[in-house]
């Protein structure tokens, strides 16, 4: 089967609209494992659904056959990646009338060695952003493992690096995004003030 995917996902990549329609039913239940992931950390009452989701990825994707796909490994942290954008995308414009209220809150468990209070998705984003300016490879390695439910092995295949690699760059990671979300709880939490 690996080796239909990854036929397939070559010829979508070179403009065969039918590969990605034989594509589809192949990768569809782990696109709604990774989906499911995602709605993990999501609140209770989200008016937005993982079959939603996983159908939006493929409009997404239907048009647009991402550049450079080698494997099933990389169209799932494609897919999980526009998850995430998609999620943050509507949880923004879910507060964007809101000033500081209502902020969508995720539970990360892979993120901290303790357990935490649930971490804004947005801050979540931010942080994300921060590391991708400071280290790309860990910020991808992050995504992957807790937004697209990779194993490490996946995520060093995706990467193009050492299991070894990924599991150093991994740790660095969590410590850092642990350390960066902590503080933005931090300053939340702090009242704004134009003077001393």
């Amino acid at each position: 089967m690996a080796d239909t995917v990854t036929d397939l996902i070559a010829r979508w990549s070179a403009g065969d609209r039918e590969a990605f329609d034989a594509l589809v039913p192949l990768v569809n239940a782990e696109l709604r494992r990774i989906a499911a992931r995602h709605f993990r950390r999501e609140r209770a009452d989200h008016t937005l659904q993982p079959t939603a989701l996983v159908h939006e990825v493929y409009v997404r994707l239907v048009g647009n056959a991402p550049r450079g796909l080698a494997n099933r490994a990389h169209l799932l942290a494609v897919a999980s990646r526009l998850m995430r954008q998609l999620l943050i995308d509507h949880a923004r414009k879910r507060d964007a009338g809101r000033r500081g209220g209502g902020a969508v809150r995720t539970e990360l468990p892979d993120i901290a060695a303790a357990p935490q209070d649930p971490v804004d998705v947005i801050a979540l984003n931010d942080a994300l952003v921060r590391l991708a300016a400071l280290d790309p490879r860990q910020a991808q390695i992050v995504e992957l493992r807790c937004f697209g439910g990779l194993e490490l092995e996946e995520i060093a295949e995706v990467a193009g690096v050492s299991r070894r690699t990924v599991t150093r760059e991994w740790a660095t990671a969590r410590l850092w995004l642990h350390r960066e979300l902590q503080g933005e709880a931090g300053r939340a939490q702090r009242p704004w003030r134009t003077a001393p």
